[in-house]
């Protein structure tokens, strides 16, 4: 890869992660090139997994040492992902170490079926930091309107979270208070060390214009057709207006004064999903300092090949903010699209995770026949 990556660090403090992983990643050093080349972390979700695990014979091997005892198909599906979330907190532990605590990591969500049951979310992303044990870990926790108590008190407990299916400005106020409540109650102990928490607000960027544009086709005006392809980039500017708002000023200063980090907007589902747009639009259009874009591995190539290393989150913000106020006017609600997207993204990872389980489920039962 070219230097585009490291480049997107160095100049405008912006970290590259890597949106994908199996087992072969790990086994083949591939993780660690990938690390080298510029990659700073990285993130998984139920439907990553359940490619990995469906899509090579990888797993097999230890597949059937675990499920020769005849306990929990589930049970045994963490197994095997924790194996791999423990390799791949170690390839960025040394991130992790450079960054001061600040990159580096690695994201396991929890079961899907929970993004709607705060205490059962709450329960699991515990478990989770405690089973798996690595500095480098954050547990994602979908940003629902039952996510958000989970949240702070997972932070006030001192531990790092990915907040995972944010696509409204509305809901990210709220997990920016979570994070920030959060971080005040874990300061109440003068012995807390503020510093090792870590946490990303992650935006799914690329399914809003899916839904969007697809609501102004519907529309058909000459004014409704002219704002394709502008809602997502347009969020995503007005969410960075709101983060540096909100980290600032006395109530963050104090926290900051402790070794507090700043939550970082996270860029996810980048991948542009309508060919006529850049392979790149939601890289190039969302770089500044202190905010992540994870990557999946044909846009990483993309950037690297041809991407602008220029900052731009912050630029013609007047513009996004006459954009996102325009779509009403067309029929646009875009408090029924994240409402809509919000549903669909969680379906679509119950989906894919119940379908692994199916699948490994049969697979046991050829083994025990």
């Amino acid at each position: 890869m070219s230097d585009r990556l490291q480049d997107l660090f160095v100049q405008p403090g912006q970290s590259p992660w890597l949106d994908n992983l199996k087992r072969d990643y790990i086994t083949s050093g591939k993780l660690v090139e990938v690390r080298d080349s510029g990659v700073r972390g990285l993130t998984s979700n139920p439907s990553i997994f359940q490619k990995a695990i469906q899509g090579s014979a990888d797993y097999d091997e230890q597949f059937n040492e675990i499920a020769a005892d005849g306990g929990s198909i589930v049970d045994d599906y963490w197994s095997l992902v924790i194996r791999d979330i423990h390799g791949a907190c170690d390839v960025f532990s040394k991130v992790y170490d450079q960054s001061n605590g600040t990159d580096g990591f690695v994201s396991v969500e929890v079961a899907p079926s929970l993004a709607h049951d705060g205490p059962g979310t709450e329960a699991a992303a515990r478990e989770l930091h405690e089973r798996i044990q690595r500095r480098n870990l954050m547990v994602k926790i979908p940003g629902t309107a039952e996510g958000i108590a989970p949240i702070e008190q997972m932070i006030a407990e001192g531990r790092s979270i990915n907040v995972t299916l944010i696509f409204s400005l509305p809901r990210y106020a709220e997990v920016i208070d979570a994070y920030l409540t959060g971080l005040e109650r874990f300061a109440k102990d003068p012995d807390a060390d503020l510093s090792q928490v870590a946490s990303v607000a992650s935006f799914f960027i690329s399914r809003v214009d899916v839904e969007v544009d697809k609501r102004l086709e519907a529309n058909g005006s000459d004014a409704a057709l002219a704002l394709r392809g502008q809602a997502a980039v347009a969020q995503g500017k007005l969410a960075y207006k709101l983060f540096a708002e909100r980290f600032s000023g006395p109530r963050w200063e104090a926290l900051a004064a402790r070794g507090a980090h700043v939550q970082r907007p996270l860029w996810a589902s980048t991948g542009a999903k309508n060919p006529a747009y850049s392979d790149v639009l939601y890289v190039d259009e969302l770089v500044g300092p202190d905010t992540v874009n994870t990557l999946p591995e044909p846009t990483l190539e993309a950037f690297a090949d041809h991407g602008t290393v220029a900052r731009r989150v912050d630029a013609d913000v007047d513009e996004s903010a006459a954009v996102w106020a325009a779509l009403p006017s067309v029929g646009v609600d875009m408090d029924d699209v994240a409402d809509q997207l919000e549903r669909e993204g969680v379906a679509s990872f119950i989906g894919a995770f119940d379908e692994l389980i199916e699948a490994l489920e049969d697979k046991a039962a050829e083994l025990r026949s």
